[in-house]
């Protein structure tokens, strides 16, 4: 089994692969001699032993670099944390069996704290230089396709469900399997806060998600598995990756929202809020302020074909198409179609597009229409229409502003979603009649 990634090919048993695995069996061998190193009676040689343990670690990290994704600044950076995790490790329980004074005190070269403050930092650079064009990687090849096909019917994923028949293929990044090829007509639905958003799927559309989708086996067909291959390129199916704010690659996942953001790699994971953080390195986890429930697998839907993209983390739900995109939080939806922005949540909605922006909130609205501006809060209205201010202060006047504000949103929301945009003649007519029904109050 081969794999090319641009100028670097290389067999999943090459020789360095072998090597790499030999020198993990001989440090493994090397820290059984140091943990026996009393009876053996090897004391005097204590701190060249463990030297030798962490040169073998950082050793076989390097030698492992490229057997996912090819040799690249990334792959090293994430090889030198690992061996810094490693190393951290090994010397932490280590210092309750005798490690030499040269890894422990404040004279100590090298202590367990400072290699996890490596592995950490050099974590985050990689993950730095794995947002900026993906580590500059020119991989050719990231995926392969699995010449099996199995039969699939449909996957209900909570509040996203796929419908219809077709083969499912495998798609594997080395040993592991990251997602699945769907060739066959299907339907997503997904569940949000402004309905049901359904959209008919064409072959091929691959399903990122560790999930099993389905396990009777049928006949393959080698000319879909050789097209589709040469469609899973990272560069094909992100081409503007500096600016993608959800990418899904099977075992590379961001995800960056209204004050969140997620990052997972093969060993480490990150939830970014407002509220709190929680970094994951291999097992460690590290929580600062509220705490952050893990996320559940995140999975994406991606039409290869065309623009569309459903990805679905824990409780958020974002769609991309090239038309249009959906973000939903809870019970927070952003739609953006454009320059033309809506907003919902409990107590809050908002439409925006160039000079119109229309918000209400719990007690309180504002309208913006080009040199046309009405608010109203606390029982105070206040006008500008014509180059002329206006202050009304009547509670039933406030709250009128606030019930027609809503009714404009929810008029323009339904023909914005529909994909006619916003209405002009019909939000300047529902303006001005809410302007005359204001100065009455002014008598």
């Amino acid at each position: 089994m081969s794999y090319v990634f641009g100028t670097w090919s290389f067999e999943e048993d090459s020789l360095r692969f072998k090597i790499a695995d030999l020198l993990k069996k001989l440090t493994a061998v090397l820290l059984i001699v140091w943990l026996f190193k009393g009876p053996l009676k090897l004391e005097a040689y204590n701190e060249y032993i463990v030297w030798g343990i962490i040169a073998l670690i950082f050793a076989f990290e390097l030698m492992s670099v490229g057997k996912w994704f090819g040799v690249t600044v990334t792959g090293l950076i994430f090889a030198l944390s690992k061996a810094f995790f490693w190393t951290a490790l090994f010397l932490f329980f280590g210092k309750w069996l005798g490690l030499p004074e040269t890894f422990q005190g404040d004279e100590a070269i090298l202590t367990a704290s400072t290699a996890f403050a490596y592995a950490v930092v050099l974590g985050i650079a990689g993950l730095l230089v794995g947002k900026t064009g993906f580590g500059k990687m020119k991989s050719k090849r990231w995926f392969k396709v699995e010449k099996k096909a199995y039969e699939f019917g449909g996957v209900d994923l909570g509040d996203v469900k796929v419908d219809g028949t077709g083969k499912a293929y495998p798609v594997l990044v080395g040993k592991k399997r990251v997602g699945w090829v769907i060739d066959g007509e299907v339907e997503v639905e997904a569940e949000t806060p402004i309905g049901k958003v359904r959209k008919i799927l064409h072959s091929p559309v691959v399903v990122w998600t560790s999930q099993k989708l389905a396990e009777t086996k049928v006949e393959a067909d080698p000319s879909f598995v050789e097209r589709v291959q040469a469609l899973l390129n990272p560069d094909k199916l992100y081409k503007n990756k500096e600016s993608a704010k959800v990418v899904d690659l099977g075992i590379i996942k961001v995800y960056e929202g209204d004050g969140f953001q997620y990052v997972k790699l093969p060993f480490i994971e990150v939830i970014e809020t407002p509220h709190g953080e929680r970094v994951k390195v291999g097992p460690i986890r590290v929580h600062e302020g509220s705490v952050v429930s893990p996320l559940e697998d995140m999975v994406t839907i991606r039409e290869l074909g065309n623009g569309f993209q459903l990805t679905k983390a824990g409780d958020r739900l974002a769609i991309q198409t090239d038309e249009y995109t959906i973000e939903v939080a809870g019970n927070k939806v952003t739609y953006r179609s454009g320059n033309e922005v809506l907003k919902l949540s409990k107590d809050y909605v908002s439409l925006k597009s160039g000079e119109i922006s229309i918000t209400v909130g719990k007690n309180r609205a504002k309208l913006r229409i080009d040199d046309t501006i009405i608010s109203a809060s606390d029982g105070k209205v206040r006008i500008r229409v014509g180059g002329k201010s206006y202050t009304i202060e009547n509670k039933g006047a406030c709250n009128l502003v606030i019930r027609k504000a809503k009714d404009i949103i929810e008029e323009q929301s339904v023909e914005l979603i529909e994909g006619l945009g916003i209405n002009r003649a019909a939000l300047n007519r529902r303006v001005k009649e809410l302007i005359d029904e204001l100065m009455e109050h002014l008598g």
